[in-house]
């Protein structure tokens, strides 16, 4: 049988794995369902239909399951999953998904929240991911494996954030954050390979190498002032029909001479692919919320879109 405390209150509805422990204090609405070996420490909320797999810990006045702060909800029966081994610390929030983003927000295996993250509606978080204090990810955001987010960072909505990535704190996630880099700053800029942090996965040195010179041709600091050196300068070049002299925007014109260039490692092309979706379809990335029309019709397409699932 479940360990609840005296105090909590848990809804007879609700299913919990036999050994739950649930302290003093806590709520468990009616929907929730709780895997094995998960522990709620004290005044831990958990509402709405919140699915959470195993062994995941909850510090006290984390509130998970919470309808979204999206005007466009209309009370639907929307969902937060969670997976395994993931820890939430004090004040962590995350939201049910809306009617319009497909109705899950979704967080994976082996993730660490401290304490103040926030996860709004229709978020994807993958494997192996640290939000640091006060991280604040907005609605429709899509966080790859392996991404560590410093504290007082703000991701705006429908952003992607690359797999293996650092961004510094107290940053602006304005536009897509390319997967193995350094993204940080007010403005959002590229700083460079996130060379630890690959070393720290296990990346052998070869690979980054090529990554680090993949990089220093994508991103060429001596030809660009360090404002227009940002990813955010880049993306916006491309869509407001900015060239260089031969007619090509400059990252898709680099983009190009990199894959013309010979066979690229596994790791190269990811991060290829992950700029030329980012530029050509903008699928999940801040270019879509300048074009986004909604309606109380069918949901657009866009909000279906593509990219990592």
């Amino acid at each position: 049988m479940p360990n609840i405390a005296r105090g909590a209150t848990v809804d007879p509805r609700a299913e919990l794995a036999d050994d739950v422990e649930i302290g003093p204090g806590c709520y468990v609405g009616p929907m929730v369902k709780i895997g094995p070996g998960c522990r709620l420490i004290a005044n831990v909320t958990i509402l709405g239909h919140t699915e959470i797999g195993s062994a995941n810990l909850f510090y006290p006045s984390a509130v998970l399951g919470a309808a979204p702060q999206d005007l466009k909800y209309r009370g639907g029966n929307t969902r937060l999953v969670i997976g395994d081994d993931n820890i939430f610390r004090e004040n962590v929030t995350a939201h049910t998904g809306t009617e319009l983003g497909g109705g899950v927000t979704k967080v994976g295996n082996h993730n660490q929240f401290q304490v103040g993250a926030h996860l709004a509606h229709d978020v994807k978080v993958g494997d192996n991911c640290l939000l640091s204090n006060s991280v604040q990810i907005a609605g429709h955001v899509q966080i790859e494996d392996h991404v560590n987010i410093s504290g007082l960072v703000g991701v705006q909505q429908f952003v992607t954030v690359g797999q293996y990535c650092f961004v510094t704190g107290a940053s602006r996630c304005t536009t897509d954050t390319p997967p193995y880099l350094i993204f940080g700053g007010y403005g959002g800029a590229v700083m460079g390979v996130n060379v630890k942090g690959l070393g720290r996965w296990g990346f052998d040195e070869p690979s980054i190498q090529q990554l680090r010179d993949l990089c220093r041709n994508l991103f060429p600091r001596r030809e660009q002032p360090m404002n227009d050196f940002s990813v955010r300068g880049l993306y916006h070049s491309v869509f407001a029909g900015k060239r260089d002299k031969n007619g090509k925007s400059s990252l898709i014109r680099r983009l190009s001479e990199a894959e013309s260039n010979g066979p690229l490692s596994e790791h190269c092309q990811y991060l290829i692919n992950f700029l030329k979706r980012s530029i050509h379809s903008g699928i999940h990335g801040r270019y879509l919320e300048s074009l986004r029309r909604d309606s109380n019709g069918m949901p657009p397409g866009f909000y279906q879109g593509g990219g990592r699932s």
